[in-house]
């Protein structure tokens, strides 16, 4: 999916979220061992590139199918980031991934809110190869905890 439609971020949200998965409380997380890059984030969207990491492959060489569902459940942590109030918690409660092809070099990761409740956020996420072939899709579900309830 394209980002039209989709809105800019307010500059506090993006300085916040845009950054993401870079972050100042940990030196070394999952995700910056699996290598995810933020490219733009939007209001309800966002892209994310996967760049080639022999380590994220498994023995034919491909990239894990762990790691596809890892770029697919992370696209939309920013969105939903800049989406919540401040102080929020929120995790996966479904995952589901499909399939479509093997991925043996760079990935793009572009995903966005379907629709979004006071404590349940809905996603979708696509993954295209370095061909803009679809490698993998997915949606996620998440629950959000707010500071107030």
């Amino acid at each position: 999916m394209d980002r039209s439609g989709f809105g800019e971020l307010d500059a506090a949200r993006l300085e916040t979220w845009g950054r993401f998965p870079t972050v100042e409380w940990a030196d070394e997380h999952f995700l910056s061992i699996v290598g995810l890059e933020m490219v733009e984030l939007r209001d309800g969207w966002a892209k994310m590139h996967l760049p080639f990491r022999a380590a994220n492959t498994q023995p034919a060489g491909v990239i894990h199918g762990g790691v596809i569902a890892t770029i697919i459940d992370s696209v939309v942590v920013p969105i939903i980031g800049s989406r919540v109030p401040a102080g929020s918690r929120w995790s996966t409660i479904e995952l589901h991934t499909q399939f479509h092809r093997p991925l043996a070099g760079d990935a793009t990761v572009v995903g966005w809110i379907v629709k979004q409740g006071r404590s349940i956020v809905f996603t979708r996420a696509e993954v295209f190869d370095g061909d803009d072939a679809l490698v993998a899709s997915g949606t996620a579900t998440y629950s959000v905890k707010t500071p107030e309830g």
